[in-house]
């Protein structure tokens, strides 16, 4: 006998969870997942746009834009529906875009990162215009298929094309998966930057019996690398953890004993508060490496990047969010900056954005899932947002 059917498995934010994540959308796959969006939010009375970008050995990105309304306040919804791809689908406890409910969870790739909560944003935007035609301001969507992968041509093109339309934003939320283990633990309101260095010692390859005759490039690395670990870059800020840099790769490439290598190879990545921007931290590790190298030959070079830290300074719009979240789930939000990048950077530069959505402790894991409750849950509060945000001020 089959196990009966979850009471919230029909819930209009489970159905469209489970329909997202049919849709194999793996970056930059589109897969229909925006195609049923525009259709949703065209049903509802939005007016929805469809919008492509290209760059130059990047794969060409879909995004989605929509709008209800036309005047302001503008409160936007933003997020994404491309996924990381599942890995080994054997491994899985069901096919990974099957959306399988079972045992009151919903199993796929992007359940909680994060079609869950596009689902459930959408879910509560059309509800709530339903519930109030008349309201005085407008809901948009910022939908994008590119977060998963090099983040060029979505959600930073999508915010410039809104701007040259004349778009003006009052406040966003992102729908990441940012709670680590029950609905309503965290409200991110800032994000760390980060910044990836890459590290070579030239030295001269030789005999390790005739050293003199050699130039080993590892003590170098090895003391350059101690002097950008330590001492730490800093003890943290009000609202930020302290930042940390990571050697994630050493490459010697060496696969003889008795030679000395020629080269030395290091990376690493910066994960940085508030108190830096890549320029200042580019100068820091660059004068860092310099007084640790004691003449050796090296080079340092850093990534691009279009990762910086920002915050969402702690006012009414946080309070707001964070007011909800409490009186719905029973506990307040904690205020957090931790984790590492998201589009948040980029809205943050047209107008203050957090970032609430679904659990996130599958993520990109095998059995990705999300419970189903909290989907019923999210799409409420995210509705209760909106009539906090829209209500009329009291005469």
């Amino acid at each position: 006998m089959s196990a009966p059917a979850h009471p919230a498995a029909d819930h209009p934010a489970v159905a469209l969870a489970q329909a997202l994540i049919r849709c194999p959308s793996v970056t930059p796959a589109e897969a229909g997942a925006l195609t049923l969006l525009a259709q949703r939010l065209a049903d509802a009375g939005f007016a929805v746009e469809r919008v492509s970008f290209s760059e130059p050995g990047m794969p060409d990105i879909d995004n989605l834009y929509a709008r209800h309304g036309t005047a302001e306040p503008v409160f936007v919804f933003a997020g994404h529906t491309d996924v990381v791809p599942p890995g080994d689908t054997s491994q899985w406890r069901h096919d990974p875009f099957a959306a399988v409910i079972e045992d009151g969870r919903l199993y796929g790739r992007g359940a909680c990162d994060m079609k869950g909560g596009v689902a459930t944003m959408v879910t509560a935007a059309i509800a709530f215009v339903e519930a109030n035609p008349a309201f005085t301001g407008s809901i948009a969507f910022l939908l994008t298929g590119d977060e998963e992968g090099p983040a060029v041509n979505g959600t930073v093109k999508l915010l410039e094309w809104a701007r040259a339309r004349g778009e003006v934003f009052s406040h966003c939320l992102l729908g990441e998966p940012t709670n680590p283990q029950t609905l309503g633990e965290m409200l991110k309101i800032g994000r760390r930057g980060s910044l990836t260095g890459r590290l070579a010692i030239h030295g001269k390859q030789g005999h390790v019996g005739y050293p003199h005759l050699a130039d080993n490039p590892v003590p170098a690395l090895l003391r350059i690398l101690s002097a950008l670990i330590a001492p730490a870059l800093d003890g943290g800020s009000d609202y930020f953890d302290a930042s940390n840099l990571e050697v994630t790769t050493i490459d010697i490439g060496n696969p003889a004993t008795n030679v000395i290598p020629g080269e030395a190879r290091a990376t690493f990545n910066i994960r940085f508060n508030d108190l830096w921007t890549p320029e200042t931290l580019r100068a820091e590790i660059t004068g860092r490496a310099e007084r640790a190298s004691e003449g050796a030959r090296y080079s340092l070079a850093f990534d691009p990047t279009n990762a910086v830290s920002f915050l969402t300074e702690p006012g009414p719009f946080v309070d707001l969010v964070a007011g909800v979240i409490a009186r719905e789930t029973g506990q307040t939000p904690r205020l957090s900056t931790t984790g590492g990048t998201s589009d948040a950077r980029f809205i943050q530069a047209f107008c203050p954005v957090v970032e609430f959505g679904p659990v996130g402790a599958t993520m990109h894991q095998t059995d990705e899932h999300v419970a189903i409750d909290d989907l019923v849950r999210l799409a409420a509060i995210y509705e209760k947002i909106l009539d906090a945000y829209f209500r009329p001020p009291v005469a």
